[in-house]
């Protein structure tokens, strides 16, 4: 069913780009059909996410669906799209993060004194990722991608990580022109990787697409466990997918100073969406501080802030773990901090 929601993303798209922004209808844009039922893309209050099929509230003033009106700019802004949550994780990684989860509300009972003496704004072992970035074009736009524009986007990173204690170093750059693997469709995607990856299960790989498929700007895989001395071919699908247009100076309004990277990478080191499970009960991402949020973000809505469920101050907006647009990141919790220590020493440090 997801595939038709796609066709119908797709077949919508063009028809949105040239769109010119207005505010306040009643009425939907589009219909699309899911499941025998036919529902609206949008209406002045509420868009169908497409992975649920469910409305949830867009805190924006239009949306029809693909895109929508960031109140922050009054500019027609692309939705942000990544597909990565507890659906595309491996047991053995949800296992671990529940079990983490619960030990942590466990041993919060009783301890805030003993907490208060443990800086947790960062890792208590500073660590540094060899990156290898990707730049994937079509033979017709290879010139508008460039080496300043991935040295850019390891700074983007490090701006990000390292007031955490997480540093990014890039230990090579490859430019590939095939037209097939830009769009990254069907097994492409998976074909690219299989050539390109490199370094261990400890290093980032990250490709960037020209001409990203799906409508998603990125998209990137969890951690999951690999033996050591384990070759490559068993873990060449392992890295993060992204629309090479968000690097720092690309062409993607809204997302284009380098933090659809810092988002996808941080599911690459263990983190879920805010937003996971898109409801005001139940754990949510597995992380303790982070609020309720039963809607992704769009845009950068605080004035006023957006508030999706009633029993908390507000949406993590600024969280790089939300559906945000790049002005408006800028922090990670303390326990999103500690959760990807305890993931990457289990996961990856020294792989």
């Amino acid at each position: 069913m997801k595939d038709l929601v796609m066709v119908a993303i797709l077949a919508f798209s063009s028809i949105v780009a040239a769109a010119v922004p207005h505010k306040n209808f009643t009425t939907p844009d589009r219909n699309f059909t899911l499941h025998g039922v036919t529902k609206p893309w949008a209406n002045d209050t509420h868009v169908i996410n497409r992975l649920t099929g469910k409305p949830m509230k867009h805190f924006v003033n239009w949306s029809n669906g693909t895109h929508f009106t960031d109140p922050a700019t009054n500019r027609t802004v692309k939705h942000f799209d990544c597909d990565v949550g507890q659906s595309t994780a491996s047991g053995h990684f949800m296992a671990t993060i529940k079990k983490l989860h619960k030990d942590h509300k466990r041993s919060a009972i009783g301890s805030r004194a003993a907490k208060s003496l443990v800086d947790r704004s960062r890792v208590t072992r500073p660590f540094q990722v060899p990156v290898y970035i990707h730049v994937i074009t079509g033979t017709t736009d290879a010139a508008g991608f460039t080496q300043q524009m991935a040295n850019s986007q390891i700074g983007a990173l490090n701006e990000a990580y390292n007031p955490y204690g997480i540093a990014f170093s890039l230990s090579g750059t490859t430019f590939t022109q095939n037209d097939d693997w830009a769009v990254g469709d069907g097994t492409s995607m998976d074909d690219a990787k299989k050539a390109l990856r490199t370094g261990t299960y400890g290093s980032l790989n990250l490709y960037f697409h020209s001409q990203l498929s799906g409508g998603a700007l990125g998209t990137c895989t969890l951690p999951s466990q690999v033996q050591a001395g384990m070759p490559q071919s068993m873990y060449y699908t392992d890295g993060c997918n992204i629309n090479a247009n968000t690097m720092p100076g690309g062409t993607m309004t809204g997302y284009n100073l380098g933090k659809t990277a810092v988002h996808e990478t941080g599911h690459w080191l263990g983190l879920l969406h805010t937003f996971e499970g898109y409801s005001c009960s139940g754990d949510g991402d597995l992380i303790a501080d982070t609020p309720a949020e039963s809607a992704s973000t769009n845009g950068c809505p605080i004035n006023p802030w957006k508030k999706s469920c009633p029993d908390t101050e507000g949406d993590p907006v600024h969280n790089y773990m939300d559906y945000s647009t790049d002005a408006c990141y800028s922090t990670f919790t303390d326990d999103q901090v500690q959760r990807i220590a305890v993931l990457w020493t289990q996961y990856r440090a020294g792989m």
